[in-house]
């Protein structure tokens, strides 16, 4: 036979693992001729028997599947070569030399099994070679001999011996045919031959004095790509990395509520390895719809060698069970395409970063409370976000960012994920992980329609504590943990080659697959660590992110907030001008300024974009701006809470009572407040990000855990509160985009379109600690603004102004262009609905030549120069 043209896998041949009983055994044929073939019959196979745990059972029947655990370890080297259309070929090196060919063909229905020997001197010509084989099944619990010749239950197994016929070119060989429907299994044999006429025969093995195994109906398969995939012949392939894993076992179940799997499979470390990627592949016919695995061997933390027990999650599975219980829960890959899905009519948004109005969305939470007035089979599902799209477009918002979104620790929330490639089950209508992801892809395909975006939050720094990475190779997909704080001993390696390669891939499938448009990246800060925790002046991901093919088109997003510290860690991040960052600083100044503490020049910083982060090649579109967000004070407790440690963590004021009270100047001062951050998030350059829920008033009673805020309360809408402002939403939204000129800035302003005043047109105190007023002018650039001349041509400059302290200041306001005049747009101060105006409200001159303006304490104003005409 002429030599297979692809390269020599060494493997090693099997014995069987029978849950400790003899593992000696084998299993008889039917029927059998000792000549130059061997064949089985199907009428007598089918008329055998399994004696498994007392009861016999029929082989071919879906019970019988749960008895045929196949376990096999390989002890022998042979050389693998496998194609769709040449038989797999195993090259075996004998104990005394000379070499073992097996090629096994697929036949149709049937498997073709054919057996070599070459090269083995023999003591003399007359010397018969025999070839001692069987079949091996197992069960988990308990083996029994088995024999197809006897139907007794207490029937003892014997071998079954066949002579080996020699050719003419001195090669001696056998063939065994085996029927379709008694695969997947591992044939096992040895060699006898007679000892010079002697009636005793020594008996030949593999050079590491081990069985000759291998498997008929099961493929090698292929190392890529990892995850489940379907070939053209119809064959399942599965892959795996692991490198500390001495042995992988393939889980197979054929109903998805078994405990136990149908069938097992030792999958071989030099057939079925390729480096650190353990594969094989199965004939999908076979009834089969869930797959796991287990880990052999490998390193416990302590330094101990353990056998895994568990059955893992394949950590590609697209499709899996149990996606929502997390903890101690076995969750198992389904034995499935993904369904195609139509996205014809799909159009993404592409919505330029500066032109964002972004709003923080937990999905459960955004619909599950009755008050939705949704089924309860959509309630707290993507489909429950299809169906509120118009609430998104009356706030002016054109972009949505879910929070994680991936299966989680049922008992820590969505930011400790165990899975990266797949929607949780929890956000489906019934919990079925296909009508799942269908549910999600509509939802993007309607918001896409309705011109809004979807960004996701994705956790790829750390895992919760039962996910199945650390179990298939812990030294590789996780940092030591050494002397590292105890909530990091989940922490990712992220830069680690195929922790990176998982990343890269996930991301990759969320755009392709669900058409998402960006991702934001929680506690970013880690992505930047090499292998043994340093920091990376260059980390392989973020820049591999940047410039990836297919990522490169999205929107990527850094938000360096730990879950396990709760707090930012505020770095130096690299972006190769492509990452954008959610801003704390942003927060953290407007709230100190709003309170009273703080100098006007970080404010300042914060309202012109953040120069001290985004000056050094790119924009103010790069920097995501939030008052609020889902770990930390709601707006209403922002302004109500201040009590114990709250001031110092959440930099909030309780504007002069903790908690609920019924004083009518608190209560006007905390609306004011929440007014005044409203205003100051849309009218600074950047991306504004709302927080679901603060349009209405959710309350969290004072806590900023995550864990105690409360459900979307879709009746808080009707209420006065929440109709000013959502309308005050609304409005500052459709101001930015009106103006976008001066408020939607993809680079910073220039200086000289900058004006900043005191409240009487002198320069700003900016060194005064005690200074709690700032006004500024931005005046439009008439000479570089060609894109929006038609804006410009009717519209004038702004004058903003921001009173901090607890006393009114009467300002006065530059003189307007010619033939212009100041109309107010916002006063924070002012009764609802008179508070903000659409068209404006002119402003009396109080002075000769100049324009006066009396602004109330804890307030901020918007004036816009228009043409006298208009």
């Amino acid at each position: 036979m002429a030599t297979l043209p692809l390269p020599v896998v060494m493997i090693r041949s099997h014995f069987v693992n029978c849950g400790g009983a003899e593992s000696s055994k084998l299993i008889a044929p039917a029927h059998c001729v000792c000549r130059k073939r061997v064949t089985h019959s199907i009428e007598k196979m089918d008329k055998g028997r399994s004696i498994v745990c007392g009861e016999v059972r029929a082989y071919g029947t879906k019970a019988s599947l749960r008895c045929r655990n196949f376990r096999v370890f390989a002890t022998s080297h042979i050389s693998l070569v496998q194609n769709e259309e040449r038989p797999a070929a195993y090259l075996f090196r004998t104990e005394v030399g000379g070499h073992v060919k097996v090629l096994v063909r697929k036949n149709n229905v049937k498997y073709s099994v054919r057996v070599e020997v070459s090269s083995l001197q023999l003591h003399s010509s007359e010397d018969k070679l025999v070839m001692s084989w069987g079949m091996f099944r197992s069960d988990s619990s308990q083996f029994m001999p088995l024999d197809f010749q006897s139907s007794t239950p207490d029937a003892k197994s014997t071998t079954v011996e066949i002579p080996f016929v020699q050719n003419s070119l001195g090669t001696v060989a056998v063939e065994l045919d085996f029927e379709g429907n008694l695969t997947p299994f591992y044939l096992s044999f040895l060699l006898k031959c007679p000892m010079n006429g002697d009636s005793k025969s020594s008996v030949l093995r593999s050079h590491r004095k081990s069985n000759f195994c291998v498997p008929v109906g099961l493929g090698s398969g292929y190392p890529a790509p990892l995850g489940l995939s379907f070939a053209a012949d119809g064959s399942v392939n599965f892959s795996l990395f692991s490198r500390s894993a001495e042995g992988m076992v393939l889980c197979l179940y054929d109903d998805t509520k078994a405990e136990q799997p149908a069938l097992e499979i030792d999958l071989d470390p030099y057939v079925n390895r390729s480096g650190d990627i353990w594969h094989v592949s199965i004939d999908n016919a076979l009834p089969f719809v869930s797959y796991g695995y287990r880990c052999k061997g490998g390193i416990t933390e302590k330094g101990d060698k353990l056998l895994k027990k568990h059955v893992l999650l394949d950590p590609y599975a697209r499709i899996i069970e149990n996606a929502h219980l997390g903890l101690n829960s076995k969750s198992l890959g389904k034995i499935d395409k993904e369904p195609p899905f139509n996205w014809s009519g799909d159009v993404r948004p592409c919505i330029p970063m500066e032109e964002l109005v972004v709003y923080w969305v937990n999905v459960g939470r955004f619909t599950k409370h009755k008050s939705s007035g949704l089924p309860d089979d959509v309630a707290g599902t993507f489909s429950g976000i299809t169906e509120k799209v118009n609430h998104f477009k009356n706030l002016g918002v054109n972009a949505l960012l879910l929070e994680p979104i991936f299966p989680f620790d049922g008992k820590k929330g969505p930011y400790f994920p165990f899975h990266f490639f797949s929607p949780i089950n929890l956000f489906g209508r019934s919990g079925d992980p296909v009508a799942t992801s269908s549910s999600m892809k509509e939802m993007v395909k309607k918001l896409h329609a309705n011109g809004i975006e979807v960004l996701v939050e994705v956790v790829f720094t750390h895992t919760a504590d039962d996910c199945a990475l650390r179990e298939i190779d812990n030294s590789s997909y996780y940092h030591s943990s050494g002397d590292e704080h105890p909530g990091t001993k989940n922490a990712l390696n992220c830069n680690y080659p195929i922790v990176q390669q998982m990343i890269l891939d996930s991301l990759r499938y969320w755009v392709v697959e669900f058409h998402v448009d960006g991702f934001c990246f929680i506690n970013a800060s880690s992505l930047l660590k090499g292998f043994h925790g340093e920091l990376l002046s260059r980390p392989p991901l973020v820049e591999a992110i940047a410039f990836d093919p297919i990522l490169s088109k999205t929107k990527v997003i850094a938000d360096s907030w730990n879950p396990h510290d709760i707090i930012s860690k505020e770095i130096v991040f690299p972006h190769w001008k492509r990452w954008a960052e959610i801003n704390t600083y942003f927060s953290d100044n407007v709230r100190n300024f709003l309170r009273g503490k703080g100098l006007l020049s970080n404010l300042a910083t914060r309202l012109c974009g953040s120069g001290d982060m985004f000056l050094n090649g790119r924009g103010p579109a790069f920097s995501f701006n939030f008052i609020t967000r889902n770990f930390s004070l709601p707006l209403v407790d922002l302004v109500s809470f201040s009590s114990g440690k709250l001031a110092s963590s959440q930099l909030s004021w309780n504007c002069g009572v903790e908690g609920p009270t019924n004083n009518t100047a608190v209560l006007r001062r905390r609306l004011r407040q929440i007014r005044n951050f409203l205003f100051i998030l849309f009218v600074s350059l950047g991306v504004p990000v709302l927080n679901m829920g603060d349009e209405c008033g959710q309350s969290s009673g004072g806590s900023p855990s995550y864990l105690d805020r409360n459900p979307f309360d879709w009746n808080a809408l009707r209420t006065g509160f929440a109709l000013q402002t959502t309308q005050f939403i609304s409005f500052l939204s459709s101001l930015r985009n009106r103006r976008r000129d001066l408020l939607q800035k993809r680079s910073f302003s220039k200086e000289e379109n900058i004006d900043w005043h005191g409240s009487d047109l002198s320069p700003p105190k900016w060194e005064d600690p005690s200074s709690r007023f700032l006004a500024m002018t931005l005046k439009v650039d008439r000479e570089g603004n060609d894109l929006i001349s038609d804006v410009s041509s009717v519209s004038g400059d702004l004058f903003v102004a921001f009173n901090g302290g607890n006393q009114s200041e009467s300002i006065v306001l530059p003189p307007p262009q010619e033939e212009m005049e100041w109309l107010r747009l916002v006063d924070t101060a002012l009764p609802f609905p008179g508070f903000f105006s659409e068209d404006g409200e002119p402003v009396l001159e109080q002075m000769a030549g100049l324009v006066t303006y009396e602004m109330k304490s804890h307030s901020c104003v918007l004036f816009e120069a228009k043409s006298i005409s208009d």
